[in-house]
């Protein structure tokens, strides 16, 4: 049981980085963006591909994020110029994506990096070397937790890339250009009637949510050290889960703790999975069905409950005026026998 939630941690956040993606596109800029099931892919291929090739695992991490910028200002592009509608354009650009990413894997379905220096091993050397792990499994174990993984070296890179990511997003949509952004995504035309170009806010917005999606499926090709042409189906779905629960639990506020909901609903989504897989009857190919009712739960749940406070708020006001009418006949009464 800790063994599967404390991977389902590590995993969260790694798929935290591709959750920022996701509400970069269609909360912030309002575009329903499905790029993204062919955007992972693409990072995973062109870090794996790179990797097998003898390039550095960290170069290969950067050319994935460029390569996921790329296909997302195509995608913009062909909205933004060809005037196409923005879920046309994604398929699109999916589909195109599919037939991309396997000649980037040399016409291979997939690519194994068992083999390979990737991030995750490198990174894992340098903390092998550091008496940390001994430290934390000593402090767990003297508060009576028995558990103890092998290495905390995963947790610990997740946690900083996930932090650097949101850091910039933090900035970048404070900054000018940010907020012109945010305002592209709430009011296009109030922003274009100041002479902002929304055609190049929407290709820059589109461009950097994919880049965090290709990051992402660059990391986890490395995590789980193999690349497979179709590990993006139902990404764009996870990411919306991920942005969901975190808006649902943690509620809307400012850009801090939008996004930092936005990546506890992506660790949050992992742990719900980790433990619907163990019941019994559930398989792993039934991932899609519990992505698909964690999601519709997501949405109806905090509706559901709203409708029941507000029924509560209302009763508890009709009451209220009850309780009031009937005091004020009772002092009229009193008047009228005065």
């Amino acid at each position: 049981m800790f063994t599967a939630i404390f991977g389902s941690i590590e995993l969260g956040l790694i798929y935290g980085i591709m959750a920022l993606g996701v509400y970069l596109s269609f909360r912030v800029l309002n575009f329903p963006d499905l790029t993204v099931d062919g955007s992972f892919v693409t990072g995973g291929a062109v870090a794996a591909i790179m990797i097998v090739s003898g390039y550095s695992a960290i170069v290969a991490t950067i050319a994935a994020l460029i390569a996921g910028f790329i296909a997302g200002c195509i995608t913009g592009t062909l909205h933004a110029k060809g005037k196409i509608n923005p879920l046309l354009s994604g398929i699109l650009m999916m589909t195109a994506l599919y037939s991309i990413n396997l000649r980037i894997m040399d016409n291979s379905p997939n690519i194994s990096l068992m083999n390979d220096n990737t991030i995750i091993s490198m990174f894992s050397d340098f903390w092998a070397s550091l008496p940390i792990d001994g430290w934390v499994n000593g402090a767990l174990a003297a508060v009576g937790i028995p558990f103890a993984p092998s290495t905390w070296s995963v947790l610990f890179l997740a946690i900083l890339i996930v932090v650097l990511v949101k850091a910039f997003t933090d900035y970048f949509l404070k900054t000018e250009v940010g907020l012109a952004l945010r305002a592209t995504g709430d009011n296009p035309d109030m922003i274009r009637s100041l002479s902002a170009n929304t055609d190049r806010l929407k290709i820059l917005g589109v461009g950097i949510s994919n880049s965090f999606v290709a990051l992402s499926g660059a990391v986890v090709t490395q995590y789980s050290s193999f690349v497979d042409v179709n590990m993006g189906i139902g990404m764009i779905i996870i990411g919306l889960a991920s942005v969901i629960i975190g808006e649902a639990l943690f509620g809307k506020g400012s850009v801090f703790k939008i996004t930092l909901a936005v990546i506890c609903g992506a660790v949050i989504y992992r742990m719900v999975v980790a433990l619907a897989l163990r019941v019994d009857f559930l398989e792993t190919g039934d991932m899609q069905l519990i992505t698909a009712v964690i999601v519709v739960g997501a949405l109806v749940i905090p509706k559901l409950l709203e409708n029941q406070r507000e029924r509560r708020r209302k009763s508890r006001k009709a009451r209220q005026l009850k309780q009031e009418f009937e005091g004020g006949s009772g002092s009229a009464t009193s008047k009228s026998d005065l």
